[in-house]
């Protein structure tokens, strides 16, 4: 079939072998690449601790890598998380897909421990393991600078102190962030894996592709949260943080308060005007939003400026930015590390400086002292430890991003069904109700958001195992990718077809999850949006989730599930 190379490749640290295995054709049929690819591929192994030696970490390409179909440089990282005991899996952009494809193949599936640090290095059909116990304590920019022109996926000294949130890191500044699988890869010694491939990628019908491309890229034009004057492309995901302000819901003080007087004073349109930024993408990705400054600093995402500001209840972002880059570069979950400061902050009643956040997160990475080391288990053990569980706002213990749910009920339901735990990826109701794309919904009411839901948790199943950007659904549709994904492999699939994989990846997803003991009681939300008022203005009243309604809506998700 098209689209795939036919091939992955297995390594085991343990014995510092390498095998080359065919890519069964039942798995690109049956789960299409990416996230579908490495969800299936665990699951006979999800029981086991994520620091086991046979717990596989995979790196997994989809079909449109490396094709012409806009946003084909992303591919995907799956493993059992550390910090969720959730089956886990991260979607990531930057140029590695590409050139493992390139390379010629659709996926690496990495087990065992190496008994010193080692890095995987892979030029075509040539892999070697190196010894890397000179890169220890290297941050994640200093190990991928000294693999060269390659594309590096690497860990920093969080990863390799096993920090639950440690993330890894590829081509410098593009995070498989959330979830700890940066733990996963300091389990086993695996300090970078970088790649370099020359080989051309299979289409069946360039013609076809090409016209897919074109059909895809009138949409996205015409998309106003994409490329519109304020969109995406002009700001980055920080475009939001004014419309999120506007609405009352931005977490503020550890979801203490909705809303953050000085939230301006870091949006998309302020770091712009500051910093100067020019735009840089993944590979393939015609949207370019990722913002870099004049003199090359990473500009924070959404979620990492709104939780290093109002969730910190800082306005000053040059500190902000600072948070971001010693998170990049100690490899760290900026949305976790932000959380779990915020809620050490409300348990011991303190404020913290920026320089003391600069100086915890630093310490975190690599567990320096007695709070570093609670803080690097993430906000809920820390919490619980702690005996106020309850102070973490986390779903399935993963830190809730930068929607409050008193300001979105679908997202409130989205969080807590959510199979990697809270988290605004797997749906994304906000479109609907914030963006008001496709179709405007009511933010303060459940009213046919279990359907809204089930149907975005399947598409962005699809979404992530074909592998492309969800940012390109603002626009296109299921129907383009479709095309694009038949040209490709020479399928007969239309978006309905797709969907139905979709949901096969999700329910297996939710089994996995049911086979370490997750059952719908975790299904839900921490006790203060139930609880606790949001902040209201005149104009915007909001007010705490009525638990009875939350609790109907998610059993009309389990009914429309057919569970």
């Amino acid at each position: 079939m098209t689209g795939y190379t036919g091939k992955g490749l297995r390594v085991d640290l343990s014995t510092g072998k390498t095998y080359i295995i065919v890519t069964p054709v039942s798995l690109c049929a049956d789960f299409i690449g990416g996230r579908g690819f490495g969800v299936k591929m665990i699951s006979d192994r999800i029981t086991l601790s994520y620091d086991d030696a046979d717990m596989p970490l995979i790196f997994a390409t989809g079909p449109l890598v490396g094709t012409a179909a806009p946003t084909s440089g992303r591919m995907s990282v799956i493993s059992r998380s550390p910090l969720t005991d959730t089956v886990f899996d991260c979607s990531v952009g930057g140029r590695f897909g590409t050139e493992l494809k390139r390379a010629g193949y659709d996926f690496i599936e990495i087990t065992g421990k190496s008994s010193q640090w080692v890095s995987m290095i892979i030029k075509d059909s040539n892999v070697s393991l190196v010894g890397s116990d000179n890169l220890k304590g290297f941050t994640t920019s200093e190990t991928s600078a000294s693999f060269g022109n390659m594309s590096c996926a690497a860990i920093g000294p969080a990863g390799e102190n096993l920090v639950r949130y440690a993330s890894i890191v590829f081509d410098k500044h593009y995070c498989a962030g959330r979830g700890g699988l940066g733990a996963v890869m300091g389990s086993k010694k695996l300090k970078a894996v970088a790649v370099k491939g020359s080989s051309a990628i299979s289409v069946m019908d360039t013609a076809a592709l090409d016209a897919a491309r074109k059909e895809i890229m009138r949409l996205l034009r015409a998309s106003q949260a994409v490329f519109g004057e304020f969109g995406l492309s002009e700001f980055g995901t920080a475009a939001l943080v004014d419309l999120i302000h506007s609405r009352r819901m931005e977490p503020t003080q550890n979801f203490r308060k909705t809303i953050f007087d000085n939230a301006s004073e870091y949006s998309g349109y302020r770091m712009k005007e500051r910093y100067k930024t020019r735009k840089e993408g993944c590979s393939g990705c015609p949207v370019l939003c990722k913002k870099i400054s004049s003199n090359g600093e990473v500009m924070p995402e959404f979620e990492t400026v709104s939780h290093f500001g109002a969730l910190n209840n800082c306005s000053d972002l040059e500190a902000i930015v600072k948070s971001n880059t010693i998170c990049n570069e100690m490899g760290i979950d900026s949305i976790t590390a932000a959380s779990t400061i915020a809620c050490y902050s409300e348990i011991e009643g303190i404020s913290v400086t920026a320089e003391q956040m600069h100086d915890l997160l630093r310490r975190i990475s690599i567990r320096s002292c007695k709070l570093a080391d609670a803080l690097a288990e993430g906000s809920y053990r820390y919490a619980e430890s702690k005996g106020a569980p309850e102070m973490s706002m986390s779903v399935k213990k993963l830190e809730l991003p930068a929607y409050d749910p008193r300001g979105a009920y679908g997202m409130a339901l989205a969080y807590a069904t959510s199979n990697r735990g809270g988290c605004h990826l797997r749906a994304y109701p906000v479109s609907h109700e914030i963006l008001r794309r496709p179709v405007a919904t009511d933010r303060f009411s459940f009213e046919g958001k279990a359907r809204i839901i089930r149907i975005s948790e399947d598409l962005n199943a699809v979404v992530d195992s074909l592998t492309a950007c969800k940012f390109v659904f603002f626009g296109a549709s299921l129907e383009e990718f479709a095309k694009a994904f038949n040209s490709v492999t020479g399928s007969d699939h239309n978006s309905q077809s797709l969907l139905k994989a979709g949901e096969r990846i999700w329910n297996l997803e939710r089994r996995l999850n049911e086979m370490n003991g997750f059952t719908k009681s975790d299904d839900d939300l921490p006790a203060r949006f139930f609880i606790e008022d949001g902040s209201s203005s005149e104009m915007i009243k909001i007010s705490a989730i009525n638990r009875e309604d939350f609790l109907n809506a998610r059993n009309n998700y389990y009914r429309i599930r057919g569970w």
